[in-house]
């Protein structure tokens, strides 16, 4: 029998390697001339730059993956340990290095908050209490019915489930710089910390439990692993293969057809792509009960990101390969964000540099970097195309004045993106970086469903669906697969 996979992000990847090991013949439309999706790369004047995702936790779901197919992980690719997680360094001055060592952890909590000592490992208690019921038992479950979210409802309450992340951390920790500490992790999925439901506190515990990683050669090394494992196995791989159509008959999918005209006869198509552009653009409005043009109208899209790649002459050492930069605002700057939607005079920003942990990523004697700032989807209606050059220079201005002197005079190379490139290239609704918006009305079984309720033998794997955004989430989303997909 044969599956199309549409889109090649880690989920569409990790649902091509599933359906192998189920026995379809896989082909895979990618509707750019690389694959990764979101994990795309940039490559510039001797510098390799991850276009998206650096932060590796929870690797057996990768490992997982080659060992279905009965390959070693270890002849694919490496993981190296970060450590900090993360540098934490606020608007006053001060810092935190966030670590997984109990020991280590308390003591940094310490010196910026004695008194928060206590309520800490409470927070961690309650973390991993969150862990152990919505990922241990939910993440990789399909929730596909009412009935699926009414039994973990008690448990959601018990656990205070109702509250937002900010308000959890807030109930523990007094320090507002440890509050921004232990509540900011929801971004890094598109939520607002001050809405998000805390079940999105399991993040913590997760990168606790088994560690944050970055890929030897970026990202974008395990993208071309994956892509060696596919071929390897018999899967077919599309370049430049943007799905304009997806034919349905008898309430089945029957075909998927390219911009180009190319046909691909299916007998099941997992789409990674956006499942709003999904069923609103390829799939004609007879077959879609569900899901009409209105309802999907309705979705509140996530956050979307300015991103700015650039590599310099000058070695930065003392920065850490993952540093958050706390801006002198933070519910202030998450309402102009989420609620305003207005581009801020001020920002708080997410500075990567591999090369503190990968050299090879830049030419000798140099350094690699990529800024971002959480910016508004483009529900925010700014003028990109006006604003993206000034507000590149402002970050980069505030960077060499702030934590990388000399920034400015020691550039050698860069390259930006703006929401237009999420909602252009990537192909996603309104520019959101992280599919839908994760609030609570859009979590679980208000997710898009991992098996549609419209078309039979069509599913969805990635950011959008359940269990929602970032590597673990979307490598779950094809892991539901083993659950709602027959084997041939």
């Amino acid at each position: 029998m044969k599956a199309t996979v549409i889109g090649s992000g880690f989920g569409g990847l990790a649902a091509a390697v599933r359906l192998i090991k189920k026995g379809y013949e896989v082909t895979i439309l990618e509707a750019r001339d690389q694959l990764g999706g979101r994990a795309g790369v940039f490559k510039q004047d001797g510098f390799t730059f991850d276009a998206g995702p650096t932060v590796i936790t929870a690797p057996y779901l990768i490992n997982e993956l080659f060992e279905l197919l009965d390959e070693d992980p270890k002849d694919y690719f490496k993981l190296l340990p970060i450590d900090p997680f993360y540098r934490i360094r606020f608007d006053d001055g001060s810092s935190f290095d966030y670590v997984g060592d109990e020991d280590r952890i308390l003591e940094n909590v310490a010196k910026l908050s004695p008194q928060d000592v206590d309520g800490y490992r409470k927070l961690a208690k309650h973390a991993q209490d969150i862990f152990d019921v919505g990922y241990t038992r939910l993440a990789d479950e399909p929730f596909d019915s009412l009935s699926s979210m009414f039994r973990v409802a008690p448990d959601m309450i018990r656990l205070q489930n109702y509250k937002s992340v900010y308000s959890l951390v807030s109930k523990y920790i007094k320090d507002e710089r440890l509050r921004q500490v232990f509540s900011f992790e929801p971004l890094l999925v598109g939520g607002n910390p001050m809405k998000i439901t805390s079940i999105y506190l399991l993040i913590h515990w997760l990168e606790r439990k088994w560690g944050v990683f970055f890929v030897e050669g970026g990202t974008t090394a395990l993208i071309s692993a994956f892509e060696r494992l596919l071929r390897k196995k018999g899967a077919h791989i599309h370049m430049n293969a943007s799905v304009e159509r997806i034919e349905v008959e008898n309430h089945s999918v029957k075909r998927a057809i390219t911009a180009d005209g190319r046909i691909f006869e299916s007998d099941v198509i997992v789409s990674n792509a956006d499942p709003v552009r999904v069923y609103r653009d390829m799939i004609d409005n007879k077959h879609r009960s569900k899901h009409s043009d209105l309802r999907l109208k309705m979705k509140s899209q996530s956050m979307s990101l300015f991103v700015a790649y650039f590599g310099t002459k000058k070695l930065y050492p003392d920065i850490a390969h993952h540093t958050v930069l706390m801006g002198p605002r933070y519910k202030g700057l998450l309402s102009d964000i989420f609620d305003r939607k207005v581009l801020a005079d001020d920002f708080s920003l997410y500075l990567h540099a591999p090369t503190r942990t990968d050299a090879s990523l830049a030419p000798p004697g140099h350094e690699c970097f990529y800024v971002l700032s959480p910016v508004p989807n483009n529900d925010g209606k700014i003028d990109w195309e006006k604003a993206q050059q000034e507000y590149k220079d402002r970050i980069y201005h505030w960077l060499d004045k702030n934590y990388l002197p000399g920034l400015v005079d020691n550039m050698v190379t860069d390259v930006h993106v703006t929401p237009q490139y999420f909602e252009k290239e990537l192909q996603s609704e309104k520019g959101a970086a992280f599919g839908i918006e994760p609030s609570f009305r859009q979590s679980a079984y208000f997710r898009f469903h991992n098996e549609s309720e419209d078309v039979d033998k069509l599913y969805f794997v990635g950011a959008n669906t359940h269990p929602g955004a970032g590597i673990p989430g979307v490598l779950n989303s094809a892991k539901v697969l083993e659950k709602v997909i027959p084997r041939c």
